[in-house]
Formats: C-alpha cells, sequence, structure tokens
C-alpha cells in the first residue's frame, strides 16, 4: 500500500502538522505501507527531519515570502470571511499552483491513500487532485472549510462530529475527539508508569517546559523570566524542550544560565514520553502536544500561542485536565499565581487524574482501522 502525506512546517505554521503526520506514517510504516512526503521549503521547514525519518521527500520550491511582518498584517488584517489572502501567505502559494505542483508529483505515485494536513488547502484543491488518489484523509483542527475526502480527523476536545455535516461527503467518515489524537506508541506503552508515579503525595522536583518545536513569539523565554518570581522548591529542576530551528534558542540557553534552579535545554528531543513522564509539572503550549501529556496524566499549565488553540485549552481547562494561563502576553502575571496554586494544594493530583481520562493513546491504532489498513 502506498500513502502520500502532505504537510508543510515552517516558522509561521509551527512543526505539529508535519510531527503528527510523521506519528501516522511510522504506524503505516510498521503495517507495511509505502510513505512518501510532499512538503515546501518554507522557512523553518522540515525536510530533513522526515528523510531522517526514513521517508521519501518530494520539495516544492521555496516560496517567494512576504516578510514576516507582512505576514503577519496580512493574517491579523485581513476580514474572517476572506480566507484567500491569509490562506496564500501560509502556502507560500496559491492553491492552484500547489495543487499543480502536487498533482505532478501524484501522477507518478497515484498513491491508496493521501493524507492533507494544512488549514490553507480545501475541497477546490482536493478535488483538482482527485485523479492521483484512491482515498483521502484529512487532518484538521477548524471545521471551518469544505472538504472532499472519504476520512477526516479532528482530535480536538470538544469536537464532534456534527461540526463537519455540511463540510464533507455524505458517505466521509468523521473521527473527532482526543481519543483519537496521533500519538507515538511510547506514550501508551510509558502511560502506566506515568500514572502509578502520580499516586504518591504530589511534589515539584522537576519542571518541564514545552512551547513546540519553533515558539515564534519567544513564550519559552517569557515563561522563565516568570518563573523567577516563583516561590518553586529548592531542589526543583527545569527541562526546556525546543526545536533546532526556534528563533529564540540562544536566548533561551543565555536565560537558563541565569535561573535560580538548575535549568537545561534540549533541543529536538527523541524521548519526549519519558521527559514527560518523570516530569511532575509542565508548561506547555496548547497545542498537539496537550494530548501527549493528557495521556501520561502530567499536570500542565498552558499557553494559547495561537488562535486555533483556544477552544481546546478552554475545554482542556473546563474538563480539570489543565490550568489555561491565557496568551503570551498573560504570562508574566498569570504564571506566578497559577504556579502558587498547584504548589500548595492537591490540585495536581486532581488535574493528573482528570487529563488521563481525556486520551489512553491509542489513537493511532484507530485510525488504522478507519483506514482498513492494520494488519493489511
Amino acid at each position: 500500500m502506498k500513502i502520500a502525506f502532505r504537510a508543510d512546517a515552517s516558522l509561521q505554521m509551527g512543526s505539529g502538522h508535519v510531527m503528527r503526520c510523521l506519528t501516522l506514517a511510522d504506524a503505516l510504516k510498521a503495517q507495511g505501507a509505502d510513505c512518501h512526503f510532499i512538503s515546501r521549503e518554507h522557512p523553518g521547514h522540515l525536510l530533513e527531519v522526515i528523510r531522517q525519518r526514513g521517508y521519501k521527500v518530494n520539495s516544492l520550491v521555496a516560496p517567494v515570502q512576504p516578510a514576516q511582518e507582512a505576514i503577519k498584517k496580512i493574517v491579523k488584517e485581513a476580514p474572517s470571511q476572506q480566507r484567500e489572502p491569509v490562506h496564500a501567505a501560509w502556502l507560500g502559494s496559491t492553491w492552484q499552483n500547489d495543487a499543480q505542483e502536487t498533482a505532478a508529483i501524484l501522477a507518478s505515485l497515484q498513491p491508496d491513500w493521501l493524507v492533507v494536513d494544512h488549514y490553507a488547502l480545501d475541497q477546490r484543491w482536493e478535488e483538482a487532485l482527485a485523479p492521483h488518489y484512491r482515498q483521502l484523509l484529512v487532518i484538521d483542527d477548524l471545521a471551518d472549510r469544505p472538504h472532499r475526502c472519504d476520512l477526516i480527523l479532528d482530535q480536538n476536545l470538544g469536537s464532534q462530529p456534527e461540526h463537519y455535516s455540511s463540510l464533507v461527503p455524505a458517505h466521509c467518515q468523521v473521527l473527532t475527539g482526543p481519543h483519537y489524537a496521533l500519538l507515538r506508541p511510547e506514550f501508551a506503552a510509558l502511560r502506566p508508569y506515568s500514572l502509578q508515579r502520580r499516586q504518591a503525595q504530589p511534589a515539584l522536583r522537576q519542571l518541564l517546559i514545552t512551547m513546540g518545536g519553533v515558539d515564534q513569539p519567544n513564550a519559552t523565554g517569557k515563561v522563565l523570566q516568570a518563573l523567577k518570581t516563583c516561590a518553586l522548591p529548592a531542589d526543583c529542576r527545569i527541562t526546556v524542550v525546543m526545536g533546532l530551528t526556534a528563533p529564540w534558542l540562544q536566548n533561551v540557553r543565555e536565560l537558563a544560565a541565569q535561573m535560580p534552579w538548575p535549568t537545561e535545554v534540549v533541543v529536538n528531543v527523541s524521548d519526549m514520553a519519558q521527559r514527560m513522564a518523570d516530569s511532575d509539572l509542565a508548561i506547555g503550549a496548547a497545542g498537539s502536544t496537550s494530548w501527549e501529556r493528557c495521556c501520561l496524566g502530567l499536570p500542565t499549565l498552558m499557553v494559547v500561542l495561537a488562535e486555533n488553540q483556544q477552544p481546546s485549552a478552554q475545554a482542556l481547562e473546563a474538563a480539570h485536565a489543565a490550568r489555561l494561563i491565557g496568551g503570551v502576553s498573560d504570562i508574566a502575571t498569570q504564571l506566578p499565581l497559577a504556579a502558587a496554586e498547584l504548589i500548595d494544594s492537591d490540585c495536581q493530583s486532581q488535574m493528573s487524574l482528570a487529563a488521563s481520562a481525556i486520551t489512553n493513546g491509542q489513537g493511532v491504532e484507530k485510525i488504522l482501522n478507519a483506514m482498513g489498513v492494520l494488519n493489511a
């Protein structure tokens, strides 16, 4: 079976789309599938990461990108009903050009499944490419545009099949909620250990900070600055996880060296599940890593880095599975208050229990079943 993935990473979009596609690709590969990636060479792309994971990558030409400030201006000022300027900015092209470039690659691949994880692509792009794939899986978080697909996945808490009822064909299977979250197998494997160690008296000896692979607004640096005013235990150790392309990496390293507690900065880790399982508290972005933390019952103070993260973040807080700090501008004032609450109460245990009920880490298996490739 042949599977093609169309997903991008960039300094603006972050790395989440590509990373969750890699998780699915690993599972498909284990079932004997031949996986190929198609990705554009945006600044901050992950083409080498994909290749290092053992996959063939067809790169689309680097876009003629406007300056980052120009992109921000487009996204901020474009009316919400006018998606095209925003999408062209994130895509680095028009959907028509992207479809033409992608079609040239798919024409020779002719995959059994095309997997698309891209907010800038919709039914028009999918229909243009329909002659070149047999079935289509769309991974989405927004429920804000029509699709011509056979399977759609929205792994966010609070998402419901009816959100897509008017956006997909009648035959399309709609999978929603964190029980379908695309987590690597080590998260489910470490879940019993992680939950067991949290049954003891809560302590805060290991703090994990993870704001995504890019962290364009430097939320990590603002978290470290805010933590200096917090009464963390004297024996607390802090670990910061970042991506190699993170533009504020050097700044964060300098801040880490000035922290009152031992603080290490690690890049492109391959043992994130173990690090989360061994941590007592996380301060993290309200993105796809939320489901990793939930699987392991890791209490979390969340920061919203993008508007589309807001609904899931609010749903997680409503479920008492995490504490929402707010946006990046709220870190300085709200983080010390939230940290004090967790340190001085049994909130950690309660949050861990609520988080662990959100997902058990078996989502990939459910997706493989829905694609009809499990044990194929």
